[in-house]
C-alpha cells in the first residue's frame, strides 16, 4: 500500500512538472486573435439544445444584430447587445481585422471612439489603428477569446500600425499583431517599443468616454516611467493577464442604455506605486501549477444573463 502510495506522488509530481513547463506565464496568454479563414463555414444548428446549454453557442449562430434601437444590456462580462452597428472594415484611420470573426459590431459610442481615437492616434504619430475584437451582432459570450466584450462597449486595438494601403484579406486574416513585451516579462522590448506606444495609449485614455484600458503589467510600468508630469490619464490604465500585443479600450455604460450595468469608477491613483510590485513576484510570472487541476467554471446558460438577453438571442 505505502509502495503504491509513493508511485502515486512521483506520477502526481511528474505531472506537476510537465504541465509547469507547457504552461505560458500568467503574465502573458494566447493571442486572442489566432489567425483566421478565407472561407470560414456557419455553425451547424444546435440540436438539443436546452436550460443548461452555453449561451455562447446561440450568441455565436446569431450572424445579423437583433433590431431596434441600440442598447447594451448587464454587464461587461455578463450582458447583451440590441441595435449593434459595424464599424466599417476600414476607413480614414483604422482597419479591422480577423474579418471571418464577424465581431467588428458595438453600441454607436463604440464606433464614434475608435473613430475619434484614429483621428487623436494620428496627431500622436500613431498611422491608424488595427482594430481586434469589438463584440458578436447581438453581443453576449464568445465561443473564445474573451469573457467581457459582451454589451458592445469593448475594443481591442492591436499594438501594430496600420500600414499605408488598404490590406487583403489575406492579410487580414493571417498577420499576427505586434508583442511588446520583453521575453523575460519584466519590462517592454527596447527592440520594439517607442515613446509612440506611450502617446498611442494616452491618447485612448484620455477621451472621456474611456473608462479602463487594460495593458499588461510590463506596459502600464513602461507607462508609469515615460508619463511625464500629466498623469491623471494613468489611472485608467490597469495592468491585467495577457494584453502584451494589443491594448483592450472600454467605454462607460450610454445614458440612453439604462439596463446597462456600469463598473465601479477605478482608484484615483496612477497605479504606479506598490500595486505594480504583485504582477512582478516569481508566482505570478512563473505560478506553480496545484497538484489537482481545480474544476473548469460552469459555462455560463441564458438564465445568467438579463432576461432581455434571451429575447435578444432568440429573435430571428
Amino acid at each position: 500500500m505505502l509502495a503504491t502510495l509513493r508511485c502515486l506522488l512521483v506520477l502526481l509530481l511528474a505531472v506537476g512538472s510537465v504541465a509547469a513547463q507547457d504552461k505560458p506565464a500568467q503574465n502573458l496568454s494566447p493571442d486572442p486573435t489566432p489567425p483566421g479563414s478565407l472561407h470560414p463555414e456557419p455553425l451547424p444548428p444546435l440540436q438539443h439544445a436546452d436550460a443548461s446549454t452555453p449561451a455562447k453557442e446561440f450568441f455565436a449562430r446569431k450572424p445579423t444584430p437583433f433590431p431596434g434601437p441600440p442598447r447594451s444590456i448587464g454587464t461587461y462580462s455578463d450582458g447583451c447587445l440590441a441595435g449593434a452597428v459595424p464599424l466599417p472594415t476600414e476607413g480614414p484611420s483604422w482597419q479591422v481585422m480577423r474579418l471571418s470573426r464577424n465581431r467588428n459590431w458595438g453600441n454607436p459610442h463604440l464606433v464614434q471612439f475608435i473613430k475619434r481615437l484614429g483621428k487623436n492616434a494620428k496627431k500622436a504619430g500613431w498611422n491608424g489603428l488595427m482594430v481586434g475584437d469589438m463584440a458578436q451582432p447581438r453581443g453576449g459570450p464568445m465561443l473564445s477569446g474573451h469573457t467581457s466584450h459582451q454589451v458592445g462597449l469593448d475594443v481591442d486595438i492591436w499594438f501594430t500600425p496600420m500600414p499605408d494601403h488598404v490590406q487583403s484579406r489575406e492579410e487580414r486574416e493571417f498577420a499576427s499583431a505586434t508583442n511588446v513585451v520583453a521575453p523575460d516579462l519584466l519590462d517592454v522590448d527596447a527592440n520594439v517599443w517607442t515613446p509612440t506606444y506611450t502617446n498611442l495609449i494616452r491618447a485612448a485614455a484620455q477621451d472621456a468616454a474611456v473608462t479602463r484600458i487594460f495593458v499588461n503589467a510590463a506596459i502600464k510600468k513602461a507607462l508609469c516611467r515615460e508619463a511625464g508630469t500629466d498623469r491623471d490619464w494613468l489611472a485608467k490604465v490597469r495592468p491585467w493577464w495577457g494584453h502584451a500585443e494589443h491594448f483592450h479600450a472600454r467605454i462607460a455604460c450610454p445614458t440612453d442604455s439604462p439596463e446597462c450595468q456600469p463598473q465601479p469608477p477605478p482608484e484615483a491613483s496612477d497605479g504606479c506605486g506598490h500595486e505594480l510590485d504583485f504582477w512582478f513576484k516569481e508566482s505570478t510570472l512563473h505560478p506553480t501549477p496545484p497538484l489537482i487541476p481545480p474544476k473548469p467554471k460552469p459555462p455560463l446558460t441564458l438564465s445568467g444573463l438579463p432576461a432581455a438577453c434571451k429575447r435578444v438571442v432568440e429573435a430571428p
